[in-house]
């Protein structure tokens, strides 16, 4: 930030709320010593390797040393791990070029411009950004991501004084609070379907009553007391997206910043500009739709065939989800023109995802091919009572979210303890997974890897607006918390 930033920031800071004043100073503080989203990779990969070697895990271990408490030596653990989630690293990408080129198509950038015109207020933007981005990731939260921040792109230039930090913070929410309770939630889709849960897993399940070793989503996401505890973390994120939006002698606009806000349609448009001309014959197939409609028929065709006797939700995975997002994008863009631009132009909003995700493929590796996973469960357990599990869990969960940011992976490692231990404290194992999500969910503001796809679209670094999202937790992940241990009673197992 720089001097005459700083100076703008600081005048009136005594006049804002409680609230708004605790966001600019954690702010000002991540603008200044926050490390960009890398950094955070780089540092929790040796914070992990450290706490391997402080509890006992060797740095080195030969096949036949028996000094390793499981597994491999930390380095070995490491080298196994850094490529082993590099199926997922290209559905991640896929889905974040997916949900790009359909938030950037035709139609839904004019809902976006709609939508943007409705908060007239600097303080009303930033709340209606956070409203908009969670009920987005609960029906998908690769959408939301590139939806919310192309929305608050567009709020911020139908409300210029709104403070451009706190409206990407906002954008970013959903994936802070309520995505993993919704429709696209990795937990509970792993857990309902055969192909997607691992073996070890189903077993424990099925040893706590599960027949068949599956939970549905009916047992989960879609139990009344989760959806209390998904409404009540959202009413609670609006109402300190409310609170911690600064007044205009505080906020820094796009302006100051140094942003350039581009309308979504019309004149000088960046997503949606206009037809190209056919300059020669051989053009007609990017120009037509006939060959993208004939994809979209070929691919509906085969996902009428691969949900017919099967419950949609539960038979819903990465691959599905991609093809639906591939098959809609080239629907709404019509053209075959558009829809490669439109991939081309949201390919960059991946790159955090294909540099970094082998790192923390690397830290997963460390977790779970050594002893720190069954250590970590341990100390969970004797921790542990039935009233206090679901909690802890959810404290667990958010901890080790911040060194392995991915909700399906992470799932692998936590998920054959964490439900053998509320088997043994006979605490429901459908709910274990809504406490999971929740308190999984809640590492995301404290970090900044999902934060990437976002930030690219709205030219931002991580610690431009994680010391809102830092704000954001310290009443969000609360609120869950008392959620979760309060609803606990009324589930039965």
């Amino acid at each position: 930030m720089t001097d005459s930033h700083a100076k703008h920031a600081r005048p009136d800071i005594a006049a804002e709320g409680v609230l708004a004043r605790l966001a600019l100073r954690f702010t000002a503080f991540t603008e200044k010593w926050l490390p960009d989203a890398f950094g955070f990779v780089l540092v929790g990969t040796f914070v992990v390797l450290l706490f391997g070697l402080v509890t006992g895990e060797p740095l080195l271990k030969r096949p036949d040393d028996p000094a390793a408490t499981k597994g491999f030596g930390l380095v070995d653990a490491w080298g196994i791990g850094f490529w082993s989630l590099i199926t997922f690293t290209l559905q991640m990408a896929m889905i974040i070029i997916g949900g790009y080129a359909v938030a950037t198509s035709g139609p839904v950038a004019r809902l976006i411009t709609r939508l943007a015109r409705l908060p007239q207020t600097p303080r009303s933007a930033v709340a209606f950004v956070a409203a908009i981005a969670m009920p987005a990731s609960y029906l998908n939260w690769a959408f939301s991501l590139i939806f919310a921040a192309i929305l608050a792109r567009e709020v911020a230039r139908n409300v210029p004084k709104a403070d451009y930090r706190a409206l990407g913070a906002m954008a970013f929410l959903g994936l802070g609070t309520v995505w993993a309770q919704g429709l696209s939630g990795s937990a509970a889709l792993q857990v309902a379907s055969a192909s997607s849960s691992p073996p070890p897993v189903q077993e424990v399940i099925k040893a706590g009553g599960h027949a068949g070793g599956l939970i549905p989503l009916s047992d989960t996401i879609f139990t009344w007391q989760a959806l209390v505890a998904t409404l009540i973390v959202y009413v609670v994120g609006v109402a300190m997206a409310w609170f911690v939006a600064p007044g205009e002698g505080n906020a820094r606009t796009a302006e100051q910043i140094g942003i350039e806000l581009k309308p979504l349609i019309g004149r000088g448009s960046v997503y949606n500009g206009q037809r190209q001309e056919t300059r020669r014959p051989g053009d007609w197939l990017e120009h037509s739709p006939l060959f993208s409609l004939l994809i979209v028929l070929l691919g509906v065709t085969y996902l009428v065939r691969y949900f017919s006797g099967k419950s949609f939700f539960n038979a819903l995975d990465l691959n599905t989800v991609n093809l639906i997002l591939f098959l809609l994008a080239l629907l709404l863009h019509w053209r075959p023109w558009r829809m490669a631009r439109a991939v081309r132009d949201g390919a960059p909003a991946a790159a955090g995802v294909l540099l970094q995700f082998p790192l923390y493929g690397g830290i997963f590796g460390m977790i779970a091919y050594t002893g720190i996973s069954a250590r970590l469960a341990g100390w969970l357990v004797q921790a542990s009572n039935q009233f206090l599990f679901p909690p802890l869990v959810a404290i667990y969960s958010c901890v080790l979210g911040i060194f392995v940011p991915s909700g399906g992976s992470k799932w692998v490692i936590e998920a054959p303890y964490v439900l053998q231990a509320a088997n043994e404290l006979r605490v429901d194992a459908g709910w274990m997974v809504v406490v999971y999500d929740l308190g999984e969910a809640s590492a995301n503001l404290l970090q900044p890897f999902w934060m990437l796809p976002t930030l690219a679209i709205l030219g931002l670094k991580a610690r431009d607006i994680m010391g809102y999202t830092f704000t954001m937790f310290l009443a969000c992940f609360p609120a869950a918390l008392i959620a979760v241990t309060l609803l606990a009673p009324h589930v039965t197992g």
